[in-house]
């Protein structure tokens, strides 16, 4: 266990040298900040750099080796004052507040994978440091109790690989398929991925957590209050404080499970038949399956549609229920695989091998842009059809159908804050990349996503129009305050545009959590939920207790 008292032993994990390697403090130049340096230094913090080295190679590699979307690697883009990686729970706080102390707005970096960039860079104008947690690591599995003890900077194949290992195949975790994503950010969305529609999200298995909160203090579920507790589980990340380790509970996997992963392509209209019957097939299949759809367009006006599906059991019973509930995919034994659930996870993070599950850098890096809808009503096959026509003339873009259904219906839309349960057929994720090669291209790449965006309103969840908040999108508006500013009723109701879409009703209670975990608004961005003001007479009356 993980007990709060204790200072965790440091686990290196597989990174650059640059990332293992104490920087030297000769390299602090004049234009560094000497009273944060003085302040991490007399914590024994050793393993920081600033901007003001960005000539160096180390700075940036420091800083870029996290940044997973390379729209927010440009050098327009602002840039940390200083990055530091804590090693342990005790510096991790002391980052916290020296940071505070030097009045630098916080940034904190799991696996850097926000799809708007807020874990390492604002659009704020404000100077920032990050608090990157790439060292913070480690995987404590215990196989008798099936719970695990996860350092937020873990990623999740690390979780994987560490749960398999060391319970010999016999136990699993829920989470997403890109094992690169850190814990930390993953979790405090939500958590979605292909056992969800078995055990549910990767938050719904949170047990414990030792959470590191504006003032430093260290807190576990018993010494937080139980809003906290609830928001920090799926409220998303950069609100609340710092994760330092979650307590999870694991889950059972058999010996041998199902993969398979079927592309077709050609005349639209057949492929909208097939996708269209999917719509009921996905979300109503046994709860130990789960097959996921991925639609494109070609350059030559066809389309193209894949389907990727995992079943928690043999291939024969796989093939069965695919063959009388969707004899339309014409699947055959041949095409379903058998291996254990391990090397499934392999499959689907379309890497080489599970040594490889440990590897942070196996994710080509790109740039992108992402939104995010949900399903309630099977769109029409005309719908379809128009919406495969619209992505051919955009070869760059997909679009990503993951069934709901299953356990995810069965949990109660306010047990944590993603509410995206019962109701649900399924998540769309709109997603359109490009190299840099044709950056040039970026503004209309991004204009034609939202065109597609607006053509597949009509087909979707309204009022409000719901979205996934991992899959973070700055479109549907932004904060617009810097660090410290406490938020007026104004600003809670403008958060509205966003929050309501991404918690639906459960987006008071987070603010209700917000203001008495942090009521100065330390951990802020574009995007974070804001605290009620003190300023407001009926403050205490709103949140129902004020935070002491």
């Amino acid at each position: 266990m993980y007990p709060i008292a204790v200072t965790l032993l440091f686990l290196m994990s597989l990174l650059p040298a640059a990332i293992q390697a104490q920087p030297n403090r000769s390299t602090i130049d004049s234009t560094s900040n000497f009273p944060l340096s003085s302040c991490l230094l007399s914590k024994n913090i050793k393993n920081f750099t600033y901007r003001s080295n960005s000539s160096s190679s180390q700075y940036m590699q420091l800083l870029t080796f996290s940044i997973q979307n390379l729209r927010f690697s440009l050098p327009s883009t602002p840039k940390p004052a200083v990055i530091i990686y804590p090693l342990s729970r005790h510096q991790l706080q002391h980052a916290v507040l020296c940071l505070r102390q030097s009045s630098l707005t916080i940034r904190v970096r799991s696996g850097g994978h926000s799809y708007e960039g807020l874990s390492y860079t604002t659009s704020y104008h404000t100077p920032f440091g990050i608090i990157d947690l790439t060292n913070l690591n480690r995987v404590q599995v215990d196989p008798s109790s099936a719970t695990a003890w996860v350092e937020a900077g873990a990623t999740v194949g690390e979780i994987y690989y560490n749960v398999a290992v060391k319970s010999n195949g016999t136990l699993g975790f829920t989470a997403g398929s890109c094992t690169t994503v850190g814990s930390g950010g993953h979790i405090s969305g939500g958590g979605f991925g292909l056992l969800s529609r078995k055990y549910g999200l990767a938050a719904d298995m949170v047990l414990d957590v030792i959470f590191i909160d504006p003032n430093g203090r260290v807190l576990n579920r018993s010494l937080m209050d139980e809003d906290v507790f609830w928001a920090v589980r799926g409220g998303g990340g950069g609100s609340w404080g710092v994760v330092y380790a979650w307590k999870l509970q694991l889950v059972s996997v058999p010996n041998q499970v199902t993969w398979f992963n079927i592309y077709k392509s050609g005349l639209i209209e057949p492929l909208a038949d097939l996708v269209h019957k999917w719509q009921y097939v996905g979300p109503s299949l046994p709860d130990e399956f789960f097959l996921r759809t991925v639609i494109s367009g070609l350059e030559d006006g066809n389309g193209s549609v894949s389907f990727a599906g995992l079943y928690l059991g043999p291939k024969g019973s796989a093939f069965s229920i695919l063959s009388e509930r969707y004899p339309e995919l014409r699947i055959s034994e041949s095409d379903l695989e058998e291996m254990s659930w391990i090397e499934s996870t392999v499959k689907a993070a379309l890497i080489n091998s599970v040594s490889d599950l440990r590897n942070r850098s196996t994710n080509p890096k790109n740039f992108f842009k992402a939104k995010s809808d949900y399903v309630q009503t099977p769109i029409s096959k005309e719908g379809l059809i128009g919406a495969i026509k619209f992505l051919t003339k955009e070869p760059n873009a997909y679009i990503i159908c993951s069934p709901y259904g299953g356990v995810m219906a069965r949990i109660g839309g306010t047990d944590l804050p993603f509410p995206h349960r019962a109701g649900n057929l399924y998540n769309i994720q709109y997603m359109i990349d490009w190299t840099k090669a044709n950056e040039g291209m970026k503004d209309s790449y991004i204009a034609w996503l939202r065109d597609f965006y607006e053509y597949m309103g009509s087909f979707v969840s309204k009022n409000p129009r719901a979205a996934y908040v991992n899959y973070l999108d700055l479109d549907l508006g932004t904060n617009n305050w810097t660090t410290g500013t406490s938020s007026t009723v104004d600003d809670l109701n403008h958060a509205r545009l966003w929050g309501n879409g991404y918690f639906l009703w459960n987006y008071d209670r987070l603010v209700r959590a917000k203001t008495k975990i942090d009521p100065e608004n330390v951990f802020n961005n574009e995007q974070s939920i804001p605290p009620l003001s003190k300023k407001d007479g009926s403050w205490e009356n709103q949140i129902g207790i004020a935070y002491n």
